[in-house]
This record gives C-alpha cells, structure tokens and sequence, in this order.
C-alpha cells in the first residue's frame, strides 16, 4: 500500500502535493486577519464578524489584527508580504484593491501580484440623497436641473479618491452634467453639510443616508448599486432612472497572500460562504447596512478585473489624486 501511494504521489505535480498536505493539516494553530483601517468603522465590524464565525468552524483562534494608516495601504502592504501559509487574511474593502493603485504614485503592493481572492463578505449600496431645497424628486428631474444650471450643484464626499467621489464623477460622465466635488474629512462632516444645506447632494453609504432621509432632512432620488435595497425596496436604482449600468456598490472581501495553497482558500471560502448563510449573521449584516455576497474565488476574481478597469478610467479622467 505504501509502494501504491509514493507511486501515485510521484505522478501529481509537486505542487499539488504541498497544496494537499498543508491542506490536510489546516489549521493548526491562530489565524491573522489584518483589518488596515482602525477599529469602530465598517471593515473592522465585518472582520470581527467574519473572524468569530470562522474561530468556531475551524477551531483555532482569529485574531483581529488593525493596521490603519494611507489608506488602507500599510496593512494592505503587511499582508502582501506575509507568508502564504493560510494564517494571513486580510480584509480589503473595494477601494484598496481596485482604486488605490491609480489615487496613489507608490503604492506599496501588486493587487494580482500579491494577492489572491477568497470571497466578497458583503456589500453596502450606495444611495443619491439631495438636500430637499433642490427641486428634484427622481433621478432624470436632478438631471435635467443640473443641465439647466450647469456648475451650480455641489457634490459632497470624505475625501479625494473616496467611494463618494468616484461616484460623483461617474454620474458627471454619465449624466453629461457640471457638479462640482466638495470634499470633507470623513462621512459624517460630508453628510452633515448635506443635511445642513451647504452641499446639495451626494452619494452616501444606505446607513448613513436612509436614517435622514426618514427624519425628512433629506430626500433619496436612487440606490447607487446593481439592484435595490431591502433597507428601502420602493427606492429605484440609478440604472432604472436612466444610467443603465451605473454601479458605486462598497464592498468588503477577504484576500489572502498569493502562494497559498488553492486548498486552503477553498476551505476558507466554503466556511465565510457558510457564516454568511446562518440567518444570525445575516441579521447582524442588515444592521450593519450590508448584504451577504460569498461568491468563489473566480467571481471574485472576475469582478477585480472589471471594477479595476472601471475605476482606473475614472480616476484617469477625473485627474483625481489621493490627498
């Protein structure tokens, strides 16, 4: 039997031995998940979220590791270097993987270089919201108000390069109209100078957006995304307005260091595919404003490559630089 089992061995590419013996014993001891944005926002709810699932069904600690700072880039940098053993994982949000290399001169990490993708946690649709002394109710109605008085509606976002502002200057190019960007420092600022009437419009993530809209201090026109929102299903997408095809959706995924085995991000991806489907989970996701994604690696992959061609033209033609 053991003569039998070299000679099969021997016939498999070595690489595929190493893949299914480190398979076969993973894991054996903590797990890493590199969070580069500091606790309290979004990614790092998601990371504890994922990582307390993913402790219980692999039976060895995730530790939550934040490493904020650039964008993003400096924990994005650590996990690109760390081994590519299955113990480091990383939560990139949207924007880290295919906007930062165009905002930024030296980004310091190659997203198909160093990386390899595991699964989208979840998504946050984006919703337009105006102040309500602008006269539109739909969609077409801003439109034809801004092309009617072109350079006069503001736009408000957290900062250059943020999802909000890349949103904002897609539906410049779409809608063929004359906004201009006012960026904040960070989404309460921008959203308060929307609600304050400073600012007449932006694109806001659905929790902080829908929460003014249903104090009356503002007014949704469409969600941002592929599809509507169960957060408020009577809300048209953009696409549905008028744009088809627009699509600013903030999502959140798990990549881990390229090298690792194939193996081990299938098991990865079959455990968070599993957590988001327990029905506990997906109700701490709705409160958090997102929806449950799971898709394979090769979805994930399929959708880097056309999100990065998509945001690369943007940035590209906005001139948009990071701050």
């Amino acid at each position: 039997m053991r003569s039998f089992v070299l000679v099969a061995l021997s016939m498999l590419p070595w690489t595929g031995i190493v893949d299914a013996l480190a398979a076969d014993t993973y894991p054996a001891r903590a797990l890493r998940l590199i969070v580069p944005f500091p606790p309290g926002g979004p990614a790092d709810a998601l990371a504890r979220l994922v990582g307390e699932r993913l402790s219980a069904s692999l039976g060895k600690a995730v530790v939550v590791d934040n490493r904020p700072g650039a964008g993003g880039n400096i924990g994005m940098e650590l996990g690109a270097k760390s081994a590519p053993d299955g113990y480091t994982l990383v939560l990139a949000p949207a924007g880290n993987l295919t906007v930062n290399p165009f905002l930024y001169r030296n980004v310091p990490y190659d997203v198909a270089r160093d990386f390899a993708p595991v699964t989208v946690i979840a998504a946050v649709p984006n919703v337009l919201v105006v102040h309500p002394s602008v006269p539109a109710q739909t969609v077409a109605e801003l439109i034809r108000y801004a092309k009617a008085h072109p350079g006069t509606l503001n736009y408000s976002s957290p900062g250059n390069g943020s999802g909000a502002h890349l949103a904002g200057e897609l539906f410049k190019s779409m809608a063929g109209v004359d906004i201009v960007h006012i960026p904040f420092s960070g989404i309460a600022p921008a959203v308060t100078a929307v609600v304050g009437g400073q600012v007449q419009m932006m694109f806001a993530g659905a929790p902080s957006a829908l929460p003014q809209v249903k104090a009356g201090r503002l007014v949704a026109l469409g969600v941002a995304g592929p599809k509507r929102t169960a957060a408020a299903p009577d809300l048209p997408t953009l696409a549905e307005s008028g744009l088809p095809g627009f699509d600013v959706t903030s999502w959140y995924s798990i990549v881990v260091p390229a090298g690792t085995a194939n193996e081990i991000i299938a098991r990865l991806r079959t455990e968070i595919a599993a957590a988001l489907a327990q029905p506990d989970v997906q109700e701490k996701l709705a409160g958090l404003g997102a929806e449950p994604i799971g898709n394979t690696p090769a979805e994930f992959a399929a959708m880097i490559k056309v999100e990065t061609a998509k945001w690369g033209k943007i940035v590209k033609d906005a001139n948009i630089q990071a701050e």
